[in-house]
């Protein structure tokens, strides 16, 4: 049986004290230039502090018209690196490995908030955007890759490539809408392109050493089971990246495809063929039972989330604890505060139904 505490070594860049990631977690903290925040940095620090093995970035926009949300972060200017500098020294001296997550919303860019139509790997309706052309593809892909660099320059000791939840790079991977006639679209091998084209980018010019990752989720925004698990196992087998980050909603439900019921979604990526690649996953976990449950499943760590908002020591509380689970929500906004959450993350929260208690009427 895995132990929680047990180190977690990789191919490239150092090993894991433990078998906890922090999850990449929207926080809307950034400075509206995209320059981190002192509440920013200080959630993402505590978390060091609090025994998160790896502690990621939230997702870190790789060019301005790629902005998902208020107050994200960015990577896409020399103008972010004094924010990323300082957060990747506080990281180390909190003993944790770092990591940014590179984002580009796509079609979920608001048009308000970037100045022009949000643009995907295809046009569509319901949001206005419109398809890149081929030229403008390999302009993302560099762009991922440049982002990579500044990473490596501020000091982080690896990037995760954010692949998952409908976001741009996601939207290749549509097999319903993405229908390109370019070397980027219509077949799988095609919608995969891109992802394997950055990761191969930021292998040729970061260091030897240098952690990339991949998130990549099943289900929901047009991807078929059968590919998402084609694709993860491709990707771990080919050894370019050193961990993939599955998030899956919820590590222990049925798939919802029917040919595919029958056994919790985590079993079907921890079935796969990973090579060295190492595998975590993310999707409600908030015990350390359930941590466990993962680890003993066939993942190689994990990555909480909302157990990591309401607690910054989870890490710590379960490596002490086999029995610890998260405090029951709503929780107080006070709590929050004393979490390391700042205003706008905390506000951000209060639209989470059932997460944050609403204020007492006077």
């Amino acid at each position: 049986m895995t132990s929680f505490a047990q180190p977690l070594d990789f191919v490239r860049g150092p090993a894991m004290a433990n078998r906890f990631m922090l999850a990449p977690l929207t926080n809307l903290q950034s400075h509206p230039d995209g320059t981190l925040s002192d509440d920013e940095i200080r959630w993402l620090s505590k978390r060091a502090e609090g025994g998160f093995a790896t502690v990621m970035t939230a997702a870190a926009s790789v060019q301005f018209k790629g902005l998902g949300f208020p107050g994200q972060l960015g990577i896409y200017s020399d103008d972010h690196l004094p924010g990323l500098t300082r957060l990747a020294d506080q990281l180390r001296a909190g003993g944790a490995v770092s990591s940014v997550q590179l984002h580009h919303a796509g079609m979920r860019s608001p048009a308000e908030m970037i100045g022009e139509a949000p643009q995907s790997a295809f046009d569509d309706a319901d949001t206005g955007a419109r398809a890149l052309t081929t030229d403008e593809v390999e302009v993302l892909r560099d762009d991922f890759i440049k982002a990579a660099v500044r990473a490596e320059k501020a000091g982080f000791d690896g990037v995760e490539i954010h692949g998952a939840h409908g976001y741009i790079l996601a939207q290749f991977l549509d097999g319903t809408h993405n229908l390109r006639d370019d070397r980027y679209g219509s077949n799988f091998e095609n919608r995969c392109r891109l992802i394997l084209e950055i990761i191969d980018g930021v292998r040729a010019v970061t260091r030897a050493d240098f952690q990339v990752g991949l998130r990549l989720s099943p289900e929901r925004f047009d991807i078929k089971l059968d590919e998402a698990k084609a694709f993860a196992q491709q990707v771990m087998t080919e050894g370019k990246i050193d961990y993939l980050d599955m998030s899956l909603w919820d590590c222990f439900k049925e798939p919802e495809e029917e040919a595919h019921k029958g056994r919790p979604l985590i079993e079907h990526f921890t079935a796969l063929e990973r090579g060295t690649t190492r595998l975590g996953v993310a999707g409600k976990i908030k015990s350390a039972a359930k941590v466990q449950a993962c680890l003993d499943a066939g993942a190689d760590f994990v990555l909480p989330g909302r157990a990591a908002i309401l607690h910054h020591d989870f890490a710590a509380r379960c490596l002490a604890d086999p029995a610890f689970e998260c405090i029951a929500t709503p929780v107080s906004r006070a709590h929050l505060k004393a979490e390391g959450l700042g205003e706008g993350f905390i506000s951000y929260m209060a639209t989470w139904a059932g997460f944050v208690e609403a204020p007492v009427e006077a």
